[in-house]
């Protein structure tokens, strides 16, 4: 349930973006994984999902170009990827992922947006036990056979399959990501998005008015420039509106 409301939370964020936003989170991202995995997508599976988000989202090949250079280089060497964990309004737990070049700088932008709605920035490692990292492998096939493709996963190391019309989501521990990764180029099959996420262990029920609350938060701390990616651990209930 955590996941399918993720998923859906994402998807609108993404929507809500300004384009200029989601070109400069995005081309972070190359810079970061080209700097730990290097600039050929062919050997850089990571890079190849970042490649396919920014032809998704229409980032021009230029930006592009010069964000895999930037990571090959000595250029941005001054970033780090750091991360923030807190409580949200009615004990909601928040993990925030960012890249900076100034630490300082970045959590005086996070601290108020948690005052001003109600949470605060707890210590490091204050929600060790609420978030597991997690490899998460999301494809869209509709002719696929469930049950095949199930014992193919679970052959790699899957530790969780979920199908929803069309959409299918495989979660595994975050050591089993190049084995999965191998069997889906093993089979031929196009991965949509990859990556290592934070998912939560534990779900927090809440009602309409604390969602919107918080929700406030989460998209507040999203339009941040050094921030990459926020994780919650609201419990899904489709009565919840954004």
């Amino acid at each position: 349930m955590g996941r399918k409301w993720a998923n859906i939370k994402d998807k609108k964020a993404s929507m809500d973006k300004q384009r200029s936003q989601v070109y400069t989170k995005l081309l972070k991202e190359i810079t970061s994984v080209v700097k730990r995995s290097g600039g050929d997508p062919e050997a850089n599976f990571m890079l190849r999902m970042v490649l396919q988000k920014c032809r998704t989202c229409n980032v021009p090949k230029d930006n592009i170009d010069r964000a895999i250079k930037k990571g090959l280089s000595n250029e941005g060497d001054d970033y780090e990827d750091i991360t923030y964990e807190g409580y949200g309004p009615s004990g909601v737990a928040i993990f925030i992922e960012a890249s900076t070049n100034n630490v300082a700088r970045t959590i005086g932008n996070l601290r108020p947006f948690f005052k001003k709605y109600g949470g605060d920035i707890g210590k490091d490692g204050c929600l060790q036990f609420i978030f597991e990292r997690k490899a998460v492998f999301e494809l869209k096939q509709d002719d696929i056979d469930e049950n095949d493709f199930t014992m193919a996963m679970i052959d790699a190391g899957a530790e969780d399959i979920e199908f929803e019309s069309g959409d299918i989501t495989v979660t595994a521990s975050m050591e089993k990501f190049g084995s999965l990764q191998k069997k889906f180029e093993e089979l031929k099959i196009v991965v949509d998005e990859a990556g290592l996420e934070r998912i939560p262990l534990t779900f927090k029920k809440i009602n309409q008015e604390e969602f919107t609350q918080i929700m406030k938060l989460i998209s507040a701390l999203e339009d941040d420039d050094d921030v990459l990616k926020v994780y919650h651990n609201i419990e899904y209930d489709p009565s919840l509106q954004l």
